[in-house]
């Protein structure tokens, strides 16, 4: 494809011919209440998206962490093949940013059988904060990948103090390098929420709604808004984000947890220097909670924003193809990780991938549209499965009653037939 104007892109109410042809809409018939039927086409499927006119080779995307911490493995990244990257978030002043080490502690599955092997890793904590590195530093990594990757996406995740001029001069510098969209950190839940940055402008919808407005009016590149998961309702914050002018919401950030007590030493984990404290939690345990809050997402906003120009970015314990199409059936656009490099290499795109063209192989899928947002209409409320569930009973007995009319007894099924209007 050629390389975007994306200045023009960004644009709120201009939306380019060729972007407004393939651009996804949430009420196309085949996703929402009619049946799907799969493409009789048997070619390679294709695993190519176009999110808020940013084209990418697959849905793919490294989250923001350590992953796309530096050049070197924001390149590495590239070279590999994911879809996009979004670099460890930045703000203005790198000094305030100190990290500790150890900063990770893990969760695994009991060991099967006896003995010392160990379990599957199933749960990550972090207590790491945003880059350390200078601000000057990151732009000139950000420049000069996409002087060599011009037509790769390239993302850069940003979270500032509660101060317009700040988020003002953070987004222009960014923006300066050529990256490609802005993803701005509301959900990070240790480290910089008493200077309300992260999660605690995401918890706050009035703060959020403040910041969101500074941020789009300065913007000029697609922006997605990074949910927290630690909140009651996350549809409550995502609403206001895309009412405020945000193109996306990507969910879902780590859980605010406490990984664990060492009980030889009666110290909790990760244990620096005898004492801890709350982190963030990913990983494989997190998926069914990141597809829970996905799905509200995806409700809200097929319910209140229609076909219009909006995408979701799912995030959460991503390990195969399978988990990365569950977050598609539910309406997500793309879906990254983060977590998941950090256990099994740059390289996992490549199994990704080929696990996701398996799925879509077998139900005849030939592009990441065909399927999108599929599952969604399958979500409703205990009551309604309730009734639905009385109204199967109630149809199973009336067949079992046996035929409801003298035109259907048939001469090969005559006994059972008659077998089946018999009451003891």
């Amino acid at each position: 494809m050629a390389s975007l104007n994306l200045t023009q892109v960004r644009g709120k109410n201009f939306v380019p011919a060729e972007f407004a042809r393939t651009r996804p809409s949430w009420n196309r018939p085949s996703r929402v209440g009619f049946k799907v039927f799969a493409s009789e086409s048997q070619a390679e499927p294709d695993l190519s998206v176009t999110v808020n006119g940013l084209h990418m080779p697959n849905p793919f995307v490294i989250g923001s962490g350590p992953p796309g911490t530096n050049y070197t493995v924001m390149k590495r990244a590239f070279d590999e093949g994911w879809g996009a990257v979004i670099a460890k978030t930045v703000s203005l002043d790198a000094a305030k940013v100190i990290n500790v080490t150890p900063r990770y502690a893990r969760l695994r599955a009991e060991p099967n059988g006896s003995g010392k092997a160990k379990g599957q890793i199933i749960g990550w904590e972090n207590i790491e904060l945003i880059s350390d590195r200078p601000l000057e530093t990151m732009l000139k990594e950000f420049k000069q990948l996409k002087e060599e990757y011009p037509d790769r996406i390239l993302i850069a995740s940003i979270m500032e103090e509660y101060n317009k001029a700040a988020w003002e001069e953070l987004i222009d510098r960014v923006e300066q390098t050529g990256i490609d969209a802005i993803e701005v950190n509301f959900s990070c839940p240790h480290g910089m929420p008493e200077r309300k940055m992260g999660a605690a402008v995401g918890q706050d919808c009035a703060l959020l709604e403040e910041v969101c407005g500074w941020v789009n009016a300065k913007a000029t590149v697609p922006v997605w808004a990074k949910m927290t998961p630690n909140i009651t309702d996350i549809a409550l914050p995502a609403r206001v984000a895309l009412r405020s002018g945000c193109e996306g919401i990507a969910a879902i950030n780590t859980i605010m947890s406490v990984m664990g007590i060492n009980l030889d030493t009666l110290r909790p984990e990760p244990c620096v220097e005898g004492y801890s404290t709350p982190g963030g939690y990913s990983s494989k345990a997190v998926h069914p909670i990141a597809l829970a809050k996905v799905m509200s997402i995806a409700k809200m906003m097929k319910s209140e924003f229609g076909d219009k120009d909006h995408s979701l970015s799912g995030i959460g314990g991503v390990e195969t193809g399978g988990d990365a199409a569950e977050f598609i059936l539910l309406g997500a656009n793309t879906v990254q990780v983060c977590t998941g490099v950090m256990m099994h290499g740059y390289g996992v795109v490549k199994k990704l991938c080929s696990e996701l063209k398996d799925f879509m192989k077998a139900h005849n899928f030939s592009s990441i549209e065909d399927f999108r947002g599929v599952s969604l209409q399958y979500f409703t409320t205990h009551t309604d499965l309730v009734r639905r569930q009385k109204e199967a009973i109630e149809q199973r007995k009336a067949v079992r009653k046996g035929l409801q009319s003298d035109k259907d007894w048939t001469g090969d099924g005559f006994v059972k037939e008659t077998e089946s209007m018999v009451s003891n």
